[in-house]
């Protein structure tokens, strides 16, 4: 059985989770987990194949038709009980996040805190799944929409918040009917099994709830291809997301993607600076640059560019790098490749033309000598094509770009294949009445830092992703609608 506590670390050897077992892992070979703040391998798991993901599945399925019949009320009062069980564990399951991803500590502790709030409004749900009754154009009849499960859900989920991305796909899938199978990414897929672990001590029955580990191009793109998966949601990559979508095409796959993103942050020459630096520091340097809905590029006004960046740099250079394990504001970033694709993408966009304002970069001497650090970059670009300013950084470094006028700084802030996010600082009622129309993305934060609300709807656009999740809409989501005609006459 796998040991959330983790009280050392020493390597855990971990098992997957299937049909209500630990399936020890045989003849399978296995992965290292590494922690990224000093590059210690803390447990290795299972290197899973196609036949696991078969294995898991055929659970899934044998118990779906079961857990569908349960009232919702049961399925809920159960989710409720496996976030009770969260809850109870919350320090061990902090330490297991900042150990396996590298975020502080105290941003861990707010991951888990999110994972149990989308578990407990998942159960909100259980007696809010509705239909209608339409009125027919023909005598003696009328039209019934009901909704119902899916049937078996595949969940994959990125490395960046491995706990709450997967609780929050977890919870509302359960809720309405459906059973899952969770492939928590390889580089972070100990919250995933921490999870079974505790659906198993909330009393789950056998096979609504398995995990397996391995690759995304191996396992993943078995589950997804399988027939016998009926709905796929994943967080990750629009690479990833990509492949996924060519997958699951055979099969006329239902597919949900949360991709990735290029948020602009529009700050105008009426702003409330201060708070704007504030927000923009959040969202930008936030689990070391590593959230989708991040402040990527920043459009200036000219009249407030300067006092803006003066304040930004000072806040940047201020932030505290170190052990996520102690009280610091950074940690590493989550693997070696990750950090040195955010300095190629630096490189690039200096020989571009982008002037550096604040150096930053990789850190390797004294206390960062192992493990994979960056510390805050900030860059000046002139143009809308600099590298910087298209590709998603994923990381912390921040590019600023001057604007004339709002009408440039939505025009440059549309210019992008990505539509999640997009933040606006402005005292001006009429701009931020027309943002909704004028912005091209999913979200929009209005004179605040990002941060979405478990009853909203976090949803991409264009190469941002399809579908959503949280809120009304996104446990809809999780239904699919049958029309029935009842005729009596």
């Amino acid at each position: 059985m796998f040991d959330i506590t983790l009280s050392s670390e020493m390597p855990t050897a971990a098992e997957m989770f299937i049909n209500g077992q630990w399936v020890e892992r045989g003849q399978t070979n296995a992965l290292e987990v590494e922690n990224p703040s000093n590059e210690n391998v803390i447990a290795t798991i299972p290197d899973g194949n196609a036949e696991d993901a078969r294995k898991a599945l055929t659970s899934a399925k044998k118990a779906q038709a079961a857990w569908a019949a349960m009232p919702s009320a049961e399925r809920g009062s159960l989710v409720a009980s496996l976030a009770d069980q969260v809850a109870a564990q919350r320090p061990h399951l902090a330490r297991l996040v900042t150990l396996e991803q590298g975020k502080p500590l105290s941003h861990a502790l707010q991951e888990i805190d999110a994972g149990i709030t989308f578990l407990r409004y998942a159960v909100e749900n259980a007696r809010r799944i509705e239909g209608d009754i339409v009125t027919s154009d023909n005598r003696s009849e009328e039209i019934h929409i009901r909704r119902h499960p899916y049937g078996v859900v595949v969940g994959l989920t990125a490395w960046n918040y491995p706990f709450a991305l997967a609780a929050r796909k977890l919870g509302p899938a359960l809720v309405a009917g459906n059973t899952f199978v969770l492939l928590s990414h390889e580089a972070t897929p100990l919250s995933g099994l921490a999870l079974a672990q505790l659906s198993d001590k909330a009393g789950f029955p056998a096979g609504v709830f398995n995990v397996v580990t391995g690759r995304g191009r191996v396992v993943g793109e078995a589950l997804v291809r399988s027939p016998l998966s009926d709905l796929v949601t994943m967080t990750g990559s629009t690479r990833a997301g990509r492949e996924i979508y060519k997958s699951g095409a055979e099969d006329i796959k239902v597919i949900r993607l949360e991709l990735g993103g290029k948020a602009p942050f529009l700050v105008m020459e009426d702003a409330d600076i201060d708070s704007a630096v504030s927000a923009a520091v959040a969202a930008r340097y936030t689990n070391c640059g590593q959230i989708c809905t991040c402040n990527e590029r920043m459009y200036l006004h000219r009249s407030i560019a300067d006092e803006f960046l003066e304040k930004f740099i000072a806040a940047s250079e201020a932030l505290k790098i170190g052990d996520p394990l102690g009280n610091v504001d950074l940690g590493p970033k989550v693997s070696r490749v990750e950090r040195d694709k955010v300095a190629d993408v630096v490189a690039q966009s200096i020989s571009s033309g982008a002037d550096i304002l604040l150096k930053g970069g990789i850190l390797e001497d004294g206390p960062f000598a192992k493990g994979h650090w960056l510390a805050p970059t900030v860059l000046e670009a002139t143009r809308n094509d600099n590298p910087a300013v298209r590709e998603e950084i994923f990381g912390p470094v921040a590019t600023a770009v001057r604007v004339d006028d709002f009408d440039m700084a939505v025009a440059y802030a549309n210019d992008t294949s990505f539509g999640l996010s997009a933040y606006l600082f402005t005292r001006d009622y009429k701009r931020l009445a027309e943002a909704p129309y004028r912005l091209k993305f999913g979200e929009l934060y209005l004179n605040r830092s990002n941060g979405e609300a478990v009853q909203g709807f976090h949803t991409g656009w264009g190469l941002s992703g399809l579908g959503g999740e949280d809120g009304r809409y996104g446990f809809d989501g999780y239904l699919r609608k049958q029309t029935a005609y009842l005729n009596w006459g």
